[in-house]
């Protein structure tokens, strides 16, 4: 299921810069700031969404003002809801079977991966952590049907490339315990 809007993603090596972009984002058009945040080595990394127009117009103005420290920017059309809605928080599946972990070298990945993992299976997306308390690398959690997880496993690592992902499990047939977890 796809949330019919946008997410633009941009990570900057200055976190001065990028409160300077995402204030200039957030100037320049019709989006909400979902996350905003410094990580791991000083980088700051933005995640705005909205209609795909504003997204755009947003995101350019952001990387003008940031300049040289911009690291990575990346857009999200139709963004699916499931992988939005477990940005940087849990999301308790219903029943646990497989799971499927996916973890990035670098925090933005972590979205764009999920994103195409929820829109290649039926999975529920647990989590997409981007960064959060994690030395600046990025993971995404999702659940459901073994064969399911597989393929958004393998979607999700397809979409970023084997190069920016650290590793990528399936357990089969979860441990009970293991729902406390993710």
């Amino acid at each position: 299921m796809q949330a019919n809007i946008a997410v633009g993603l941009m990570e900057t090596s200055s976190i001065a810069k990028g409160i300077e972009a995402l204030d200039g984002m957030c100037k320049a058009a019709g989006v909400k700031p979902e996350v905003h945040q410094a990580i791991s080595k000083g980088k700051y990394i933005v995640v705005i969404s909205g209609p795909v127009g504003e997204v755009e117009s947003s995101l350019a103005k952001g990387a003008e003002i940031a300049g040289d420290t911009v690291i990575a920017r990346h857009i999200i059309r139709n963004i699916h809801a499931g992988a939005l809605a477990a940005l940087n928080k849990k999301i308790k599946p219903e029943k646990l079977e497989a799971v499927g972990i996916v973890e990035t070298k670098e925090a933005l990945p972590a979205l764009f991966a999920a994103d195409a993992a929820a829109k290649a299976a039926y999975v529920h997306v647990a989590e997409v952590n981007t960064g959060k308390g994690i030395g600046g690398k990025g993971y995404f959690t999702v659940v459901g049907e073994p064969g399911a997880v597989r393929a958004a496993v393998a979607a999700g690592v397809k979409a970023v490339g084997n190069g920016a992902v650290v590793s990528r499990i399936v357990i089969s047939n979860a441990h009970e315990h293991i729902g406390e977890v993710i």
